[in-house]
């Protein structure tokens, strides 16, 4: 599969832009256990061209990272191409185009997945980003804006008009925001579609190698995204890189070894931003990882590891958790 000039090769698999989760330490880390290609936590435009500090930090990439996409979202074709540009300079492999992100702050004020709900503007600014860069643009969105406006196999043909290198699509729809099941039959049917020429990209409920093969196999997709199966677990990817090369399940490593990669995640967010903020930054990844699952009465020690305000505390915590049994 490529992306423009950018060769990913067979079955690429990808890590999702996510808000306050890929920050560089975890796309690096990504990378480490396999991912073919990552990318940034998403970018408003308005706030780039503003100049705000904290935003224009998300474009810093290291070329360790690459392949590497910066993704921005925004609501009016102005501020997304004068982005566009200001991202293009900080030398991404790719720029990927926000149309999904459901939550009420950005889809509310009509950015992110708020655009299924004006197409025309949508393809007006993804025809004028396309113009303004010369790196390759992608699109992420998803299926429509609710169940009766799914109109991702019509609106795919239309972005891929206006000149995008590949298309990511969530397979659930605005209304759903992370509810209910991801539905891939309609991924598969932009798949299918003899008009399409550009990789499509599923994403949706990838939490496990199987599934991520399924998606591939059934679905005929080009290549697959993981976003919340990887928080918490960075080491999916090298799980779902193994087994499709292989069909095997890889062998689990030693419980410790997989705490250890959590306490790298603890330091490398303490080392970016400072113990007090470094610990609040990791809780989500401690809270959504599998690696606790079947502990008995694990309630407490996971509200400890909440509370836990220096990491001398928080790994004297994880160093007392017993491995889980298995049947």
């Amino acid at each position: 599969m490529k992306i423009g000039t950018i060769e990913l090769g067979d079955r690429p698999v990808m890590q999702a832009p996510m808000e306050d989760v890929t920050d560089a330490a975890f796309r690096l880390m990504c990378k480490r256990f396999g991912a073919d290609m990552v990318y940034t936590e998403f970018v408003s435009s308005d706030a780039l061209i503003r100049g705000v500090s904290r935003t224009e930090e998300k474009l810093r990439v290291r070329d360790e990272e690459r392949p590497v996409a910066i993704q921005i979202y925004g609501r009016d074709v102005q501020s997304m191409v004068e982005a566009a540009q200001i991202c293009e300079a900080a030398r991404p492999d790719v720029l990927d185009i926000n149309f999904g992100c459901p939550v009420k702050k950005v889809a509310g004020k009509g950015a992110g997945a708020g655009m299924l709900r004006n197409v025309p503007l949508m393809l007006e600014i993804t025809r004028a980003v396309v113009r303004a860069v010369r790196i390759p643009v992608t699109v992420k969105t998803r299926l429509g804006w609710d169940a009766d406006h799914r109109i991702i196999v019509e609106l795919a043909e239309q972005l891929q008009d206006c000149g995008i290198a590949a298309l990511t699509i969530h397979g659930r729809t605005r209304a759903q925001m992370y509810t209910g099941e991801a539905d891939w039959t309609l991924i598969g049917a932009v798949r299918s579609n003899p008009r399409m020429t550009i990789p499509i990209i599923g994403n949706g409920d990838i939490t496990s190698a199987e599934r991520c093969r399924e998606a591939f196999d059934r679905y005929g997709v080009d290549g697959v995204m993981i976003g919340r199966g990887c928080i918490g677990r960075p080491w999916i990817f090298r799980e779902v890189k193994h087994y499709l090369q292989t069909g095997e399940p890889l062998q689990p490593e030693p419980f410790a070894w997989y705490l250890d990669v959590l306490k790298q995640q603890v330091l490398q967010s303490v080392e970016r931003l400072d113990e007090r903020r470094g610990i609040l930054h990791i809780r989500r990844h401690l809270v959504a990882t599998p690696l606790f699952k079947g502990i008995p009465d694990f309630k407490p020690t996971r509200v400890a590891m909440l509370r836990a305000e220096t990491v001398g505390e928080l790994f004297a915590i994880m160093d007392a958790i017993p491995a889980p049994t298995t049947e």
